[in-house]
C-alpha cells in the first residue's frame, strides 16, 4: 500500500503541479487521521479524489440526513479492528484488499455484521482494465492498485449479499454476480448547493469578467479522458472554423498537441486545476458544457452523470455523448442534449451557439433537474434506507 500511495502522490503532482498536487496529498493525510465517530454504518474508503468524495463523503451525508448514523474511515488508517464493535454495517468503497483489510473482514464476519460492496466503476473486474485508457498512462506503482481489480475479492465473497453503485449499467453488471444491488446515484452535498447559489447570485459579475464570446467548456479531470475528447475532435474543429466567436475552454491534464491546437490555438483557453468551489465558478463562466465519451467503451458506459449535474448547479447546459446513463439523465432538448454521433454533436452545439435563449432555457431546466434529483438533501432511496434500518435494528439485539 505504501508503494501505491507513493505512486498516486507522484501522479497528483504530475497532473496538477506541485502546489495543487501537494494540497491534494496533505488533504488526504488530514482525513487519514480524523477521529471516527461511532454510529450505525462505517464506510471504509480507499482514499482521496472524486470517487471518495461522492461515494463516501456525500454518500455518508445522504444517510445521515435520513437518520442513519454514518462515519467514514480511510482503509490505511491504523487500528481498524476496534472499530468493528462500534458499527453494525460496513460499506467497502473501492477498497483494495490488503492483509489489514482481510483481518477487518474476518472480524466483521466473526461478529456476524453486515458487509456491503460499493463501487462506481468497473475496476473491481481485471478483465475490464484493458478498456481503461487511464490505466495505460499510470506509473508502475499505481498499476499495482488495479492489476487484480479493486475490491473484487470482497464482491466475490459469498458472505457479501448486497452491493450499491452509481448507475443502472453498473447495477446490471453487479446483479450478474448474483448480488442484491441498490442504486445510489452520485449527488451534490449541502455545501455544493450553497456554493452554487452563491455563484448564481454573482453570475452576472462572473460572466462580465469575460467578453462576448461563446465558450465551450471541457472539464476533463484526468488523463483518462484523452480518448473521450478524441470522439468530438473533428466536430469541434468544424465548429471553431465556422464560428470565430467561439472559444474552447479546457480544464485538466488533456493532451491536445495536434492539428486542433496548431490550427485553432488562438481560440483555445486553458483552465488550471483549482479547489472545488472555484471549479464550479469556472463552469459558470462557460456557455456550454461538453461531456464526450466513448460510447462503446464499458468504462464510459459505467460513468455517472455527475458532469451534467455539476454544470446544472450553475445553470450551464450540457451536451453529452449518448451513453445509457446520460440518455436516462438528460431529457434531450429540455434540460440538455445527448449526441449519438459526430453529426449530432455539431448540429446541437451549433444550435446552442446560435441561440442564447436556448442556452438559458436548457440551463434553467438543468438546474431544476439537479436540485430535484441530485442533491443529498432531496435524496429519495427509501428502499435502501429501510434495508439498512432493518439490518441495524436486527443487530441491536
Amino acid at each position: 500500500m505504501l508503494l501505491i500511495r507513493i505512486g498516486k502522490s507522484i501522479s497528483a503532482i504530475r497532473d496538477n503541479g506541485w502546489r495543487q498536487g501537494l494540497a491534494l496529498i496533505f488533504g488526504g493525510l488530514k482525513r487519514f487521521f480524523l477521529p471516527v465517530k461511532a454510529g450505525d454504518v462505517l464506510i471504509v474508503a480507499a482514499g482521496a479524489g472524486d470517487s471518495t468524495r461522492y461515494r463516501a463523503h456525500h454518500y455518508a451525508e445522504e444517510l445521515n440526513l435520513n437518520g442513519i448514523k454514518t462515519s467514514i474511515v480511510m482503509q490505511d488508517r491504523p487500528f481498524l479492528l476496534p472499530l468493528v464493535k462500534r458499527f453494525k454495517v460496513f460499506i467497502f468503497q473501492r477498497t483494495l484488499v490488503t492483509a489489514k483489510i482481510k483481518q477487518l473482514v474476518k472480524e466483521i464476519k466473526k461478529q456476524n455484521k453486515e458487509i456491503i460492496f460499493e463501487t462506481d466503476d468497473l475496476v473491481y473486474d481485471p478483465k475490464f482494465i484493458q478498456h481503461m485508457d487511464y490505466y495505460q498512462k499510470m506509473n508502475s506503482l499505481e498499476k499495482k492498485l488495479y492489476q487484480n481489480g479493486v475490491g473484487g475479492e470482497i464482491l466475490r465473497d459469498n458472505y457479501v449479499k448486497v452491493c450499491t453503485t452509481s448507475t443502472n449499467f453498473l447495477k446490471r453488471k453487479l446483479e450478474e454476480e448474483g448480488k442484491k444491488v441498490f442504486l445510489v446515484k452520485n449527488k451534490l452535498s449541502k455545501e455544493d448547493v450553497k456554493w452554487g447559489k452563491e455563484i448564481l447570485n454573482n453570475k452576472f459579475q462572473i460572466s462580465n469578467s469575460y467578453d462576448d464570446k461563446v465558450r465551450l467548456g471541457y472539464f476533463s479531470g484526468t488523463f483518462s479522458h484523452n480518448k473521450d475528447f478524441d470522439t468530438i475532435r473533428r466536430p469541434l474543429m468544424r465548429i471553431l472554423e465556422n464560428n470565430s466567436n467561439v472559444r474552447l475552454c479546457l480544464a485538466g491534464p488533456l493532451d491536445i498537441n495536434d492539428e486542433l491546437s496548431q490550427k485553432f490555438g488562438q481560440q483555445i483557453e486553458r483552465i488550471p486545476f483549482v479547489e472545488r468551489k472555484k471549479h464550479f465558478e469556472h463552469i459558470a463562466r462557460v456557455d456550454i458544457n461538453l461531456v464526450p465519451l466513448e460510447i462503446d467503451n464499458p468504462f464510459c458506459q459505467a460513468k455517472s452523470e455527475l458532469k451534467f449535474f455539476s454544470a446544472g448547479l450553475v445553470k450551464v447546459p450540457t451536451v453529452a455523448s449518448a451513453t445509457d446513463t446520460f440518455i436516462e439523465a438528460i431529457e434531450d432538448g429540455v434540460d440538455g442534449f445527448v449526441a449519438k454521433n459526430e453529426t449530432e454533436w455539431e448540429t446541437k452545439l451549433q444550435q446552442l451557439i446560435d441561440s442564447p435563449e436556448l442556452r438559458q432555457r436548457l440551463g434553467e431546466k438543468a438546474y431544476e433537474t439537479t436540485i430535484k434529483k441530485y442533491t443529498t438533501e432531496n435524496a429519495n432511496n427509501e428502499e435502501y434506507y429501510e434495508y439498512l434500518r432493518k439490518k441495524i435494528s436486527n443487530l441491536e439485539f
